[in-house]
């Protein structure tokens, strides 16, 4: 029933007589009663929230997936119901309408899809949000088949490269290293002005090696994923040790990082290496897609009772539409140099930790990573990993 029939109603109840005013109140009613019955028979989860972030109706589905009892949540706040949802991010100035994916553990493992999208009211010529409509679908099934499938095909063929690449590369490497390590020795015993010279060229030499090994590495790494060795560690300080590697490139390109890192960050068990790798894929990324003139981008790390939020945002040259569908594909990239392995890197080993990463871009405006990091360590993933297990650890 639409609002302006709930007004004129209004304004007209001293003129309507004890009769009339029992068939309305008999109407509404009904009508309340239709629309209930139809949000309880859809299997999708319904939620009816108001700006404030309460919870003021939700249907049988939506207290299933979430395990709630409908009348002791309603009136409540959707972040105290359903925790790891924090309603100042979601419905942020400029953000109309919110997708995500929930990996919930309470009534039962399962994955979710959530929408969320404003309820407004033109009102004086602009519009005035009047609440939030949540639409929860359970995607659970559909997700295990279609990541066993296009796991089990990207590594039937990445698997088919990694024994050549290994072979064919890796010792070839190995043997350009020591001979360049050779060749510095022997160049301490040449006149000063031909070792000058010699020793700016074995620089770039030793550079394009360690470039190549760099790339090997990414490559195996993501046809060989390792269970991650976890003890606990400091968040903020592998942001920084990460970014202390990443220095010299980043002087050189002029490129100027803003640290907001959360003094009060709490220990989580993590594999450090691994860590560190995502984060430094995620640095080169941001580094990269800044202008040639240089700039900065901002890390941030904070912490809520249930997760670590660490955000990477920077105003480089984001990312088209196109490639957005396909940024965790292997060898997709955006830019002419690349593997177009360094996300997909990221997310395995933020899922290894049992997180999720989070996206956000828009092409010439700039981008945004966000990685969840639970508190508490998740015991059991949901989606088995069927991919063969590796003794070679990179």
């Amino acid at each position: 029933m639409k609002a302006g029939f709930i007004e004129k109603l209004v304004r007209r109840l001293d003129r309507l007589g004890p009769g009339q005013v029992e068939e309305l109140v008999d109407r509404l009613v009904r009508e309340k009663g239709f629309l209930e019955g139809v949000f309880e028979a859809l299997r999708e989860g319904v939620l009816i929230i108001d700006p404030d972030g309460i919870v003021t109706f939700l249907n049988r589905a939506a207290c299933g997936f979430f395990g709630l009892d409908a009348e002791g949540a309603a009136g409540q706040r959707l972040s105290v119901l359903v925790r790891g949802l924090e309603w100042e991010s979601l419905t942020r100035p400029g953000r109309p309408a919110v997708s995500r994916d929930l990996e919930v553990f309470y009534p039962d493992n399962r994955y979710l899809n959530f929408y969320l999208a404003p309820i407004s009211e033109d009102v004086g010529g602009s519009d005035e949000i009047l609440g939030y409509v949540m639409l929860v679908r359970d995607i659970t099934e559909s997700r295990r088949k279609a990541e066993e499938t296009i796991e089990s095909e990207k590594l039937n063929v990445l698997t088919l490269l990694a024994a050549g690449v290994a072979h064919e590369i890796g010792n070839p490497l190995n043997s350009l290293g020591i001979h360049l390590q050779l060749l510095e020795r022997q160049i301490q015993n040449l006149p000063k002005g031909d070792r000058d010279a010699l020793r700016e060229h074995l620089a770039t030499s030793r550079s394009e090696v360690q470039r190549l090994d760099h790339q090997l590495k990414e490559f195996l790494y993501a046809v060989r994923p390792v269970a991650p060795k976890k003890a606990p560690e400091n968040l903020n300080r592998l942001i920084e040790e990460t970014l202390a590697i990443l220095e010299p490139e980043l002087s050189s390109r002029n490129v100027q990082v803003n640290l907001q890192l959360d003094p009060e960050l709490p220990l989580l068990p993590l594999d450090a290496e691994q860590m560190k790798q995502a984060l430094f894929n995620l640095f080169k990324n941001a580094t990269q897609a800044l202008p040639g003139s240089g700039g900065d981008f901002a890390v941030s790390s904070r912490h809520t009772d249930y997760e670590i939020v660490v955000t990477v945002r920077d105003s480089g040259s984001g990312i088209s539409p196109e490639m957005m569908g396909a940024l965790f594909e292997p060898f997709i990239t955006g830019r002419k140099t690349g593997s177009g392995l360094g996300l997909l890197i990221v997310r395995r080993i933020v899922r290894s930790h049992g997180g999720e990463i989070e996206v956000e871009s828009e092409e010439h405006q700039g981008t945004t990573v966000r990685l969840f990091l639970p508190r508490v360590e998740k015991r059991v993933r949901l989606i088995e990993d069927h991919s063969p297990r590796w003794v070679i650890e990179v």
